[in-house]
């Protein structure tokens, strides 16, 4: 059986605006699983699952526009680089 991942995204965040994301994120038909990588850098990571990939997009891409998401980019999964939690 294949093992299957989700999609991975690294964005950097206004930091006195990561409420907001987290807020959009989760109310958005859960569109991914975010969590902070780093909060003194207002570093978030995003697991998305291929179903939802574009509403993702749509969103960060609006969020973008509304300077609340910096910058995000999509990544090797770091799960499948052998890097640690």
């Amino acid at each position: 059986m294949e093992q299957k991942f989700c999609s991975y995204y690294i964005g950097h965040i206004e930091r006195s605006l990561c409420w907001y994301l987290t807020a959009v994120i989760r109310g958005t038909e859960y569109i991914c699983f975010d969590r902070a990588l780093d909060k003194h850098e207002s570093i978030f990571e995003f697991f998305v699952p291929e179903s939802t990939e574009d509403v993702f997009c749509e969103t960060m891409e609006y969020l973008k526009k509304q300077k609340v998401v910096l910058s995000y980019e999509k990544k090797t999964t770091r799960l499948l680089d052998g890097q640690p939690f």
